[in-house]
């Protein structure tokens, strides 16, 4: 099925061939107007200075530079609302709920928390949508995952995310949607929601998605691109909401109260533990090898070398103020990064004096990027360092050194590890 693409969102990696594309065929951009541009994967978070050090990342960012330059795109430069994609166009209102949205990034289903059908796609799928603004695709079968009981305390949406896809697995929700609900879902604040929706593609789903309520449109309300006749759109995404007997391919209830803060041990998001449990056994050989760790241990305790508090799964200014409540009045004891997801959630933090805190803890406190997710830019692990991060894959050499090991766990948990050095339990703290 041919369906019309509402919202095009880009980066710097997945868009130059595209472009390149087009220009070779002599075919114009059909809609400048629903597409949208970021510098982040590249971008180093410590100096800003032009031309940067990396010749690539430079290359890269004026590409893109220039794209969107001759294509009449709107651009988010630095300097003027720079970030993560998917942290920066859901502050800016472009998502909208009832419409379909891609992007050449597989974490583009983050934007199912508005209630939008969103998804990764690849860099030719990306020049036929500048072309066309339309793309082809199959429906996938729906999973209704449901959220019920009361979240322990020190228990946050990262968590909750973790718990699903080491009970689904990573490649449960192959041929999949998964809309989420339940009363858990529906007290999550947006932030929230699109950490859930973020990693939807981490258990093999084509995207995440969250019938848009009350929350969402509060969310949408007043930011730059919300729709200009407020009240009509919110007749229309109310009329989007699946109905009380949808039927669904399978449905899957998952009692929330009995959720830990979890954190991953081994080299995929399913490979997770409750912070009080120990490794299992039973996983091939190589992962307890390249991890450094052995069946029986316990995961809490576990030294790490970096903390990286960040990325497109928790660089929002909830997840800030998380870490930073706990990390007030104490020291990290390792090498502790804090990358805001956009300039707009630096400047926010700042008013806070949340960078206060976290300069004061022993923190560095950067400028906006993708950081240390992903090893496209200077911020990398190094040997076999250990990290506990809050971003979204632990995968073998993710994070840039080919034998460095990954940790996934929430902002409260990356904070206390920073503080201890080690992986920790944070609701000693709270």
């Amino acid at each position: 099925t041919q369906i019309f693409v509402g919202r095009h969102l880009m980066h710097e990696v997945t868009s130059p061939q595209a472009f390149e594309m087009l220009k070779e065929k002599g075919i114009q951009i059909k809609h400048p107007e629903l597409t949208w541009a970021v510098l982040d994967h590249v971008i180093p978070t410590d100096d800003r200075t032009r031309p940067y050090k990396d010749k690539q990342a430079e290359l890269m960012a004026k590409t893109l530079e220039d794209n969107v330059k001759d294509s009449n795109i709107v651009y988010f430069a630095p300097g003027f609302g720079q970030g993560i994609c998917h942290v920066v166009f859901p502050e800016q209102g472009i998502l909208w709920p009832g419409q379909l949205a891609v992007c050449g990034d597989s974490h583009t289903c983050t934007y199912g928390a508005f209630g939008v059908l969103a998804f990764g796609i690849g860099t030719t799928q990306v020049s036929h949508v500048l072309a066309t603004q339309t793309l082809a695709m199959d429906k996938s079968k729906v999973r209704r995952i449901n959220f019920n009981g009361e979240l322990q305390k020190g228990v946050t949406a990262k968590d909750i995310t973790l718990y699903m896809i080491k009970k689904l697995g990573v490649e449960g929700g192959v041929g999949y949607a998964y809309e989420f609900g339940g009363e858990v879902i529906d007290k999550l604040d947006m932030e929230g929601r699109m950490t859930l929706c973020n990693m939807a593609v981490e258990g093999g789903a084509r995207s995440g998605y969250i019938n848009p309520d009350k929350t969402t449109f509060e969310y949408i309300k007043g930011k730059p691109f919300a729709p200009k006749e407020f009240e009509k759109a919110i007749e229309y995404w109310k009329s989007i909401i699946s109905d009380k007997d949808a039927e669904y391919d399978d449905v899957v209830d998952i009692n929330a109260s009995l959720i830990e803060p979890m954190v991953t041990w081994g080299i995929n998001p399913e490979q997770t533990l409750s912070i009080e449990e120990i490794i299992p056994d039973g996983f091939p050989e190589d992962v307890y090898e390249y991890m450094g760790l052995k069946s029986g241990q316990k995961i809490q305790g576990i030294p790490v070398d970096v903390v990286f508090i960040g990325s497109c799964t928790n660089g929002r200014l909830s997840d800030l103020e998380t870490a930073a409540s706990l990390l007030k009045g104490r020291k990290v004891s390792v090498k502790t990064l804090v990358v805001p997801g956009s300039e707009y959630i630096k400047s926010k933090a700042e008013k806070k004096g949340l960078d206060k805190i976290f300069k004061d803890a022993g923190a560095e406190w950067r400028f906006p990027g993708c950081s240390m997710c992903l090893a496209m830019n200077p911020d990398r692990l190094e040997g076999k360092q250990r990290s506990a991060s809050t971003s979204n894959r632990n995968f073998k050499g993710r994070q840039g050194s080919p034998n460095g090991r990954t940790h996934l766990m929430s902002p409260l948990t990356a904070a206390a590890s920073a503080i201890e050095g080690k992986l920790t339990d944070p609701r000693k703290y709270l």
